[in-house]
């Protein structure tokens, strides 16, 4: 013990040393600084620095939460007043059970309105839903910003949201309505550069970000900062995809869409009267004889209801720009998908020729993922709400919640539907490849029409 005395006293008078000769000299003991006084020590530099949070910033907000939980609208149990007086004498079970099929019905005949309203329709209820869902996930962590006072958030997190549906929705104008928009003199600089003109748009919201850091809030700025574009990947680029494979065909959005909701509502009809065994921890509510009859219920129903709408084109065909007609069309010559063919199944030894549209076997694969994989995004949605303490996303639908409490799953499908259609199902347009070439100055236009004039020149020779 002498010896570490020696040795530490040692330490410190060379450590004195180099501090005077660098113009920092501070006086020290010559004796060995005891932990207790060494502890003390680093106690008052942590407190003095500003990358070293207090008890009060640590993350998750723990502390918080509970405040947060209040101050969110919350709404399964939110019921109209002629609703909840008529069914004042049924049990809370079957007065959810009934209220929940109420709007349940109520949605689904809107979905179908909306769906005779056609593409354009489909698309502004598409930008709507995705802005709504935004601003239920973004509340959350404006309840975080009224908390602490911290700046710009909610106006930052809208000015992303912007910029970003700018650069998507944009995306997708260019490549559908490309030549109609460059024949506009004004609009045309929009085409050419729109790219650019989206990161420029971006880095504005990057540098207005930086500019508001504040000290001792650095590590919540930063945790909101990836809250919004978390939020932004979940949601705009989710509709994004939505939308493209609303321009496949309408059967491409409305089957996915139609499966979930199917899943959902029939999930918990078995839930409700035979559900017996828990599912997951995350949804208590949600149990195993729920989920394998809502996963049969929706196979079944995808193929009957695929059958249906592949006999009309208005949900077959691909929507696209007619120059001739100035307008979108749906209308098309069946593709081999939407036309029937024989298809020899044995079984047990007795053959059966069925003559089937070869969309139904991919509508198979649609359902299979939106019986087992969906619902995970209601899990996901589930463990977001239980680490805020809170029941729903909002109070907009009467026993249902929030619009993100229905669209949860919604979102990981047009993913997989995206996914799906560019892996087995697209092909080269030419419709698609005509625009880009229509947007090619003149000189190229005719470089590839002599390639293409000399390659066919060769085959028909």
């Amino acid at each position: 013990w002498n010896q570490y005395i020696v040795n530490r006293s040692g330490e410190h008078r060379i450590m004195a040393e180099v501090r005077r000769r660098k113009g920092e000299d501070e006086p020290l003991e010559d004796t060995a600084i005891s932990g207790s006084d060494a502890a003390n020590k680093r106690n008052s530099a942590a407190d003095s620095s500003d990358h070293v949070d207090s008890e009060e910033e640590k993350i998750p907000e723990e502390k918080f939460v509970d405040e947060l939980a209040k101050n969110l609208p919350q709404g399964t149990d939110k019921t109209p007043e002629i609703l909840d007086s008529a069914l004042k004498d049924l049990p809370d079970r079957w007065k959810n059970w009934v209220i929940r099929g109420i709007f349940t019905w109520i949605m689904i005949c809107g979905f179908a309105l909306i769906i005779y309203g056609g593409p354009l329709a489909l698309m502004i209820t598409t930008l709507l839903v995705q802005v709504k869902c935004f601003q239920e996930i973004i509340s959350i962590g404006y309840q975080v910003y009224r908390i602490h006072g911290l700046p710009w958030f909610r106006s930052l997190s809208w000015y992303f949201l912007l910029t970003s549906n700018y650069f998507f929705y944009g995306e997708n104008l260019v490549d559908y309505f490309g030549v109609v928009i460059n024949r506009v003199e004004y609009l045309k600089f929009l085409v050419t550069y729109h790219r650019f003109l989206s990161f420029a748009l971006y880095i504005i919201g990057f540098v207005w970000f930086v500019l508001s850091l504040v000290k001792k809030y650095y590590i919540k700025q930063f945790s909101l900062f990836a809250w919004t574009h978390v939020s932004l990947l979940i949601v705009v680029t989710q509709s994004y995809l939505i939308i493209q494979n609303i321009f496949e065909g309408l059967i491409w959005f409305i089957v996915p869409v139609s499966m979930i909701v199917c899943n959902d509502v029939m999930a918990y009809v078995f839930g409700f009267f035979f559900g017996r065994t828990p599912l997951i921890k995350l949804s208590p509510k949600k149990t195993w004889e729920g989920f394998i009859g809502g996963g049969f219920a929706t196979v079944l129903f995808g193929i009957l209801f695929s059958y249906v709408l592949c006999n009309y084109q208005y949900f077959i065909c691909p929507i696209q720009y007619s120059e001739e007609q100035g307008r979108m069309t749906m209308s098309c010559v069946p593709s081999y998908l939407f036309t029937p063919q024989e298809y020899s199944l044995k079984l047990f030894g007795i053959g059966k020729t069925l003559n089937l549209y070869p969309f139904i076997w991919h509508s198979i694969s649609l359902s299979l993922f939106s019986s087992i994989i969906g619902p995970f995004g209601g899990f996901f949605a589930s463990g977001f709400k239980r680490a805020f303490k809170i029941k729903d996303f909002g109070d907009m639908v009467p026993g249902h919640g929030g619009i993100m409490d229905r669209f949860d799953c919604q979102f990981l499908m047009a993913t997989f539907v995206n996914v799906y259609i560019s892996s087995f199902i697209r092909t080269p347009s030419p419709a698609k490849l005509l625009t880009q070439i229509y947007n090619l100055k003149p000189d190229q236009q005719y470089q590839i029409y002599q390639s293409l004039k000399d390659n066919l020149g060769d085959m028909l020779t």
